[in-house]
Protein backbone atom coordinates (compact mmCIF):
# COMPACT_ATOMS: atom_id res chain seq x y z
CA UNK A 1 0.00 0.00 0.00
CA UNK A 2 1.58 3.62 -0.38
CA UNK A 3 -0.88 6.58 0.17
CA UNK A 4 -1.30 8.13 -3.50
CA UNK A 5 -2.06 11.88 -2.37
CA UNK A 6 -3.41 14.06 0.21
CA UNK A 7 -5.09 17.12 -0.10
CA UNK A 8 -5.68 20.41 1.91
CA UNK A 9 -8.37 23.05 1.43
CA UNK A 10 -7.15 26.69 1.05
CA UNK A 11 -8.34 30.44 0.33
CA UNK A 12 -5.69 31.35 -1.83
CA UNK A 13 -5.08 28.26 -4.83
CA UNK A 14 -2.43 30.54 -6.41
CA UNK A 15 -0.31 31.44 -3.37
CA UNK A 16 -0.52 28.18 -2.20
CA UNK A 17 0.89 26.53 -5.39
CA UNK A 18 3.85 29.10 -5.45
CA UNK A 19 4.58 28.19 -2.06
CA UNK A 20 5.12 24.23 -2.70
CA UNK A 21 6.52 25.26 -5.47
CA UNK A 22 9.37 27.42 -4.39
CA UNK A 23 10.54 26.02 -1.79
CA UNK A 24 9.49 21.86 -2.17
CA UNK A 25 10.09 21.94 -6.27
CA UNK A 26 6.68 20.84 -6.17
CA UNK A 27 5.63 20.38 -9.94
CA UNK A 28 1.75 21.35 -10.68
CA UNK A 29 -0.22 20.03 -12.71
CA UNK A 30 -2.80 22.44 -15.30
CA UNK A 31 -5.81 23.74 -13.35
CA UNK A 32 -8.91 21.79 -12.65
CA UNK A 33 -11.44 24.47 -12.61
CA UNK A 34 -15.40 22.85 -11.89
CA UNK A 35 -17.52 25.58 -12.26
CA UNK A 36 -20.70 23.82 -11.77
CA UNK A 37 -19.58 23.46 -8.18
CA UNK A 38 -17.32 25.84 -7.95
CA UNK A 39 -14.11 24.19 -7.25
CA UNK A 40 -10.81 24.91 -8.41
CA UNK A 41 -7.52 22.71 -7.42
CA UNK A 42 -3.96 21.50 -8.50
CA UNK A 43 -1.91 18.57 -7.98
CA UNK A 44 1.60 18.83 -7.10
CA UNK A 45 3.93 16.09 -7.31
CA UNK A 46 7.26 16.53 -5.69
CA UNK A 47 10.47 14.79 -6.22
CA UNK A 48 9.83 11.74 -3.90
CA UNK A 49 6.82 10.60 -5.74
CA UNK A 50 4.51 12.14 -3.41
CA UNK A 51 1.44 14.35 -4.62
CA UNK A 52 -0.16 17.31 -2.68
CA UNK A 53 -3.70 18.43 -3.96
CA UNK A 54 -4.59 22.16 -2.85
CA UNK A 55 -8.42 22.33 -3.44
CA UNK A 56 -10.74 25.67 -3.39
CA UNK A 57 -14.44 25.82 -3.24
CA UNK A 58 -16.57 28.12 -3.03
CA UNK A 59 -18.38 28.16 0.45
CA UNK A 60 -15.73 26.81 2.65
CA UNK A 61 -13.87 29.49 3.98
CA UNK A 62 -13.59 28.56 7.52
CA UNK A 63 -10.24 28.08 9.31
CA UNK A 64 -9.75 25.26 11.60
CA UNK A 65 -9.02 25.39 14.84
CA UNK A 66 -5.04 25.10 15.76
CA UNK A 67 -5.19 22.35 17.92
CA UNK A 68 -8.32 19.79 16.52
CA UNK A 69 -9.35 16.74 15.88
CA UNK A 70 -8.25 15.51 12.37
CA UNK A 71 -5.09 16.10 10.50
CA UNK A 72 -2.15 18.08 12.41
CA UNK A 73 0.65 18.57 10.09
CA UNK A 74 2.24 17.55 6.80
CA UNK A 75 6.27 16.45 7.28
CA UNK A 76 9.05 16.74 4.62
CA UNK A 77 11.74 15.21 5.12
CA UNK A 78 14.42 17.00 3.42
CA UNK A 79 17.60 14.65 3.95
CA UNK A 80 20.00 16.12 6.34
CA UNK A 81 20.11 18.56 9.19
CA UNK A 82 21.60 21.34 7.47
CA UNK A 83 19.14 21.21 5.18
CA UNK A 84 16.53 21.55 7.77
CA UNK A 85 18.58 24.23 9.37
CA UNK A 86 19.08 25.88 5.88
CA UNK A 87 15.28 25.68 5.15
CA UNK A 88 14.41 27.10 8.24
CA UNK A 89 16.13 29.94 7.85
CA UNK A 90 15.01 30.39 4.69
CA UNK A 91 11.41 30.17 5.56
CA UNK A 92 12.14 32.90 8.51
CA UNK A 93 13.88 35.57 6.34
CA UNK A 94 11.09 34.87 3.62
CA UNK A 95 8.47 35.96 6.13
CA UNK A 96 6.84 32.54 7.49
CA UNK A 97 6.02 31.72 10.67
CA UNK A 98 8.71 29.84 12.96
CA UNK A 99 6.75 27.45 15.47
CA UNK A 100 9.59 25.55 16.97
CA UNK A 101 12.99 24.36 16.33
CA UNK A 102 15.37 22.87 14.86
CA UNK A 103 15.76 20.37 17.57
CA UNK A 104 15.85 16.68 18.36
CA UNK A 105 13.18 15.75 19.93
CA UNK A 106 12.17 12.73 22.44
CA UNK A 107 11.29 10.27 19.88
CA UNK A 108 14.86 11.04 17.62
CA UNK A 109 13.71 13.33 15.15
CA UNK A 110 15.50 16.41 13.97
CA UNK A 111 12.69 18.99 13.00
CA UNK A 112 11.71 22.24 12.59
CA UNK A 113 8.32 23.45 12.81
CA UNK A 114 6.74 26.32 10.31
CA UNK A 115 3.88 27.23 8.97
CA UNK A 116 2.93 27.38 4.67
CA UNK A 117 1.10 30.86 4.11
CA UNK A 118 -2.30 30.06 5.17
CA UNK A 119 -1.23 28.84 8.86
CA UNK A 120 -0.86 25.14 7.67
CA UNK A 121 1.87 23.40 10.07
CA UNK A 122 4.87 21.89 7.77
CA UNK A 123 7.34 19.73 9.87
CA UNK A 124 10.67 19.76 8.15
CA UNK A 125 12.66 16.33 9.40
CA UNK A 126 15.89 15.41 8.41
Amino acid sequence: MKIEHVAIWVKDLEIMKEFYETYFNGKANSKYHNQAKGFESYFLAFESGARLEIMRKSGINQAAASEMIGWAHIAISLGSKEAVNEMTERLINDGYRHNNGPRLTGDGYYESVMEDPEGNLIELTV
